[in-house]
């Protein structure tokens, strides 16, 4: 459980209006580097130097230890809750006992290795960019999915389990996309005589597997592996026992969710963690919707954990996206608005009687565009990340902003300069926003992009 947040340097503890004041003035000369310059940061009682990875700022640092999943009557609970029930019902042992055990309190600071290389990420994938997470260091960042926890449980001794929690990655600002939302992962592993039980006959591996641990410098990611029936290493009877198993129960558990008559497809795609792999779509209010991705964990993934007799399954699920389906949620901020109009509208007591949200009010939305020539040596495909800009914005001013837009990029064919344009939409969850106040919070918005990003506002 996180219990305590603590950086070295100005206190977070404030007001809601002090708060945004201060941070703006916090962010103008850059909360990233003010967090540097504090050469270390204490979070859950725990101290990490910074270097020049940091870019994880004071305001993504405040998401930590809110635990929206394992607030009473929230949403995000009621979808875990679900869930969770759902494979306790599904897998039971011998005693009538769950077989799955649940994490939903696991440290969301991990390594490097926890979150890419104990995954076969490879080292030139996208997703390890600074632009794309929140790193403490060059070693440690906020979890960017909970499968990163994958390999210390299984190192653990444990075979079936869920983890849950909330995931920080640095994305683009519109209703669906928030910098911080909640997932659910699961592993299921199983032996020979379990998964053979009826055929003991069968096996596992090929004959011709040697069951050496792979060299992970010679590890390809699963898009460039050759086969995606199966892993070269498994049996293809071993593989589509398994794939039976696991697409039984992920379509159970969509069918709980969504309804015995809901239409479904699985659809072939990669995970680096998985091979073969797939997504569950269903359509939904006349669309295909994506649900769940899943897949027979990579037996390189169990080697290095300590386990070399079994096979597995892994999947994934995040819970804003069915929540704001299932609830009819208009916008990914709602949960986690503390309004007592939003949070009264669902309870725990009936899980399965899932009410549709009721907008308390509708409030305006101001639009204001923010256009700024970047420096003569930045273009905008070139050196110019948009994901900096969103995080000054939510450091400047939080959940007011609703929505940002690049509508426009130029380049002067005489300077050789850059130039962009945001359109910048702000909606206040629980009142109505005042042009003035609007204008005054763009300003700080520009100013400290001049400051932090050295451009030239149009």
């Amino acid at each position: 459980m996180f219990l305590t947040l603590r950086v070295r340097g100005p206190s977070l503890a404030v007001s809601s209006s002090e708060h945004r004041r201060r941070v703006a003035r916090a962010f103008a000369s850059s909360a990233a580097e003010e967090v540097k310059k504090a050469h270390q940061l204490e979070i859950n009682r725990c101290t990490y130097a910074t270097d020049n990875w940091t870019n994880v700022t004071p305001k993504i640092l405040s998401y930590l230890g809110a635990n929206k999943h394992l607030q009473n009557d929230h949403p995000l609970s009621i979808m875990r809750q679900r869930i969770v029930n759902y494979f306790y019902g599904a897998y039971r042992n011998q005693r009538g006992n769950p077989l799955f055990s649940v994490y939903d309190k696991l440290n969301p600071v991990v390594t490097v290795q926890q979150n890419f290389d104990n995954l076969l990420i490879p080292r030139d994938h996208v997703s390890r960019q600074k632009s794309d997470c929140y790193y403490i260091n060059q070693q440690h960042l906020l979890r960017a999915h909970t499968t990163a926890h994958q390999v210390e449980l299984i190192s653990g001794g444990l075979d079936n389990f869920l983890v849950v929690g909330e995931v920080y990655r640095r994305d683009e600002i519109d209703c669906t996309h928030y910098p911080v939302f909640h997932q659910l992962d699961a592993v299921r592993l199983v032996t020979k005589d379990k998964l053979f039980e009826r055929n003991p006959g069968l096996e596992l591996f090929e004959e011709t597997w040697t069951g050496k641990l792979a060299d992970p410098r010679n590890i390809l990611p699963s898009a460039k592996c050759m086969d995606q029936t199966k892993q070269p290493c498994h049996t293809l009877e071993a593989v589509k026992l398994m794939e039976h198993e696991m697409k039984h129960v992920l379509v159970g558990l969509t069918k709980e969710l969504f309804g015995p008559r809901i239409r479904y497809r699985w659809v072939d795609t990669y995970f680096p963690f998985t091979q073969p792999s797939w997504e569950l779509e269903i359509y939904f209010k006349d669309n295909w919707l994506e649900v769940l991705g899943c897949g027979i964990m990579r037996h390189e993934i169990l080697q290095q954990a300590g386990v070399h007799q079994s096979i597995g399954y892994a999947f994934g699920v995040g819970l804003e996206r069915l929540a704001m389906v299932l609830f009819d949620i208009p916008d990914i901020r709602l949960f986690w608005s503390n309004d007592s109009g939003f949070l009264s509208q669902f309870s725990e007591k009936d899980l399965h009687n899932l009410p549709k949200y009721k907008p308390v009010s509708h409030y305006p939305q101001c639009t204001n565009d923010l256009s700024f020539w970047l420096p003569p040596d930045v273009e905008v495909d070139a050196g110019f990340s948009a994901n900096d800009f969103y995080d000054l914005v939510r450091s400047v001013a939080g959940d007011i902003v609703e929505q940002i837009s690049l509508v426009d990029k130029f380049k002067h064919p005489k300077t050789g300069k850059s130039s962009v344009c945001f359109r910048i939409v702000y909606r206040h969850m629980e009142r109505t926003l005042t042009q003035v106040e609007v204008n005054n919070i763009h300003k700080q918005i520009a100013d400290a992009s001049v400051e932090n990003f050295n451009v030239q506002i149009r």
